[in-house]
């Protein structure tokens, strides 16, 4: 056995834990105090593996793995910060500390982008179909309840609600048949994603029991599986070595072998979680095994807000045999405040990046936006007529009818978000916004099986 990739005992840490561990013990009493209030408010969860190999504890708080991982004072609005630091110096009781955080969550718009309405899916007598979500045709995403975790939570995560206990905002299922009724009824459905949380939190043997009834069922029309995960960056062990870890990379060869492609859709934000042994031996035996990686992340200010890191990590996963595919931009939810970039200068960071790697890399699309409507693209900063503009193009889209349609926005240079964008070039308002009021009217965003919600 090679002790580098052996799996050390699987260790992760919380909220109460921010006083205790040793790594945390040089900064200020105060500075403590304050991550334990925003870790009140927003989850917090890191283990072993990410704590000793991958975080620079002479660079704290500044070290890019420390401000993904760990909660940070500027997370909270000023106000909401000093509140819950308050409660938590008087040693409130738990319930009222429990009861602000609830508060200050509420204003963090915990599901963005429709999630909770347009997305959710709906059987053929109309009734909503529990863990799942159809935002786009040909994918649906299942949430299987074992899998509402991950090996450690990125603080930026737009899917935060799912691990603070807000219950009506969760989505998660532990029916496979529904899943299986759902895609034979909607037969445009080409592909499946295994997403959470992080479904590779699950043993194999439970993973199997959501994949094999797709492999079992008469299912032509799905074409491809895939998985979500960020383990290989935050748990590399869980592919290496094992009996658990070799049943997966059957699983994969079984997928395979039914005629469809099994996708790991690998979350890599920074470089150096490429960087240890262990995390290129997982790479490897995914894609030795026969899975497509394709490796995606935002843009987060604090973490990889600059274009050598994407540049380098993008040179790494084509030298593994993985697929860049998605540079995002950091959703209208949680911390935002914090992380987000500018579309002007995250623009500038992928062109920057893009620039510097050969047509191998060049796959990877950014930066792309996952808003109401669909993915938003960046596609230039232009001049016309004397006039600044970004060129915009829908990558994906709620309606089929708007994917690849190229349109334009004035240039703001603080402008984070596709609603802080205004049409131009004498246009009233964006070329989908109408369709998407008849959805959000009708509380459907399945116009492939409404036609009635085009727009003529």
């Amino acid at each position: 056995m090679d002790v580098r990739y052996a799996p050390p005992q699987f260790r992760v840490f919380g909220k109460t834990h921010i006083e205790t561990l040793p790594q945390l013990q040089t900064l200020d009493p105060e500075h403590r105090l304050q991550m334990r209030a925003v870790a009140e408010v927003l989850p917090f969860r890191v283990n072993n593996y990410v704590i000793d190999h991958l975080i620079d504890w002479n660079d704290i708080p500044n070290d890019p793995v420390y401000q993904l991982t760990f909660p940070q004072p500027g997370m909270l609005d000023e106000r909401d910060l000093r509140t819950m630091r308050d409660l938590l110096a008087r040693s409130a009781p738990a319930d009222h500390v429990a009861d602000m955080a609830k508060r200050i969550r509420l204003k963090l718009n915990p599901h963005p982008a429709g999630q909770k309405d347009l997305n959710v899916p709906r059987t053929a007598e109309g009734k909503p179909v529990p863990g799942m979500q159809h935002k786009y045709r040909e994918t649906v995403l299942f949430f299987p309840l074992a899998g509402q975790t991950c090996h450690s939570y990125c603080t930026y995560c737009f899917r935060w609600p799912q691990f603070v206990g807000m219950d009506d905002m969760k989505f998660a299922s532990k029916e496979a048949g529904a899943l299986v009724d759902y895609l034979r009824e909607h037969t445009e459905v080409t592909s499946v994603l295994f997403t959470g949380g992080d479904p590779m939190v699950m043993r194999t043997e439970l993973l199997e029991q959501y994949i094999g009834p797709l492999l079992e069922a008469d299912l032509p029309n799905i074409a491809s599986i895939r998985i979500g995960t960020k383990a290989p960056a935050y748990w590399p062990y869980r592919f290496t070595q094992g009996e658990d870890a070799d049943r997966f990379l059957r699983l994969i060869e079984r997928v395979r072998q039914s005629g469809r492609d099994m996708a790991l859709m690998a979350h890599f934000s920074v470089k150096r979680e490429l960087e240890t042994d262990v995390a290129r031996l997982a790479v490897q035996r995914l894609v030795n095994a026969g899975a497509t990686v394709r490796c995606q992340a935002p843009l987060i200010r604090h973490v990889n807000d600059n274009a050598e890191n994407w540049r380098d990590m993008w040179r790494m996963q084509v030298r593994l045999g993985a697929i860049p595919y998605y540079m995002f931009v950091e959703r209208d939810t949680g911390a935002r405040g914090y992380f987000e970039v500018p579309l002007a200068e995250a623009y500038d960071i992928f062109t920057r990046a893009y620039s510097q790697v050969t047509g191998l890399a060049r796959t990877v699309r950014g930066p792309s936006m996952s808003c109401t409507p669909g993915k938003v693209m960046v596609d230039g900063i232009a001049d016309v007529n004397g006039e600044k503009l970004f060129v915009l193009k829908m990558l994906q889209a709620r309606d089929p009818a708007w994917v690849n349609r190229v349109f334009f926005a004035r240039f703001d240079p603080r402008a984070a978000w596709m609603d802080q964008l205004r049409p131009t070039l004498g246009e009233a308002e964006f070329f989908f916004e109408a369709g998407l009021r008849r959805m959000q009217e009708a509380g459907s965003g399945q116009v492939w099986r409404e036609p009635s919600l085009r727009v003529a």
